[in-house]
């Protein structure tokens, strides 16, 4: 599979000049942070991409919908792929809110609060993230998927960190998945 990281937001621009948490729930992507989804759709363009699971944190629908728009690959909607649960922008948008606004994905399954209403421990956040990993490995076209995710579920399938709108290829079927524990 395919992860990459959701375009920039006013959270990622505030919090990396002052370390401090700016306090915006669920934020959008910047100007910015569209331009680099639309070239992370090109990166994307350029693999054989069958359908695309995202987090339902706006800043990564928005760039799923981008990569989408130029694919025209559907979009599934995975809670399981959301960012864990430590900073105000990790509140998320309650999902009758997210329905009427992606009138187009499918939300049932989701619980209106999708997201930890507390900080989520980390081991916590691990075991989401391999179960994730356990779902991608039996699935049959996990090659050909495109994952929209953020910065600490990417690190946590693959000891990487990466920036906004970054790419990185990782298969579900490593036995030996790196696992960092020095958090954050």
């Amino acid at each position: 599979m395919y992860l990459a990281r959701h375009g920039q937001t006013m959270f990622n621009v505030v919090f990396g000049e002052t370390k401090k948490d700016p306090g915006i729930e669920d934020p959008p992507l910047t100007d910015e942070g569209y331009a680099q989804a639309d070239d992370l759709a090109e990166r994307f363009a350029e693999l054989h991409i069958e359908r695309i699971v995202s987090s339902p944190y706006t800043r990564a629908l928005q760039t799923a919908r981008s990569v989408a728009n130029r694919l025209d690959v559907p979009v599934a909607v995975d809670a399981d792929v959301r960012e864990r649960t430590a900073y105000v922008c990790d509140v998320g948008t309650a999902t009758g809110k997210l329905a009427a606004d992606w009138p187009h994905l499918d939300m049932g399954h989701l619980d209106d609060i999708w997201w930890n209403t507390d900080e989520e421990s980390i081991p916590d956040f691990h075991d989401r993230c391999a179960r994730f990993r356990g779902q991608m490995a039996s699935a049959a076209d996990w090659d050909r998927v495109a994952v929209i995710t953020h910065w600490g579920v990417i690190r946590s399938l693959t000891g990487v960190r990466v920036g906004n709108a970054e790419l990185i290829r990782c298969d579900p079927r490593d036995p030996h998945p790196p696992l960092d524990t020095t958090w954050p």
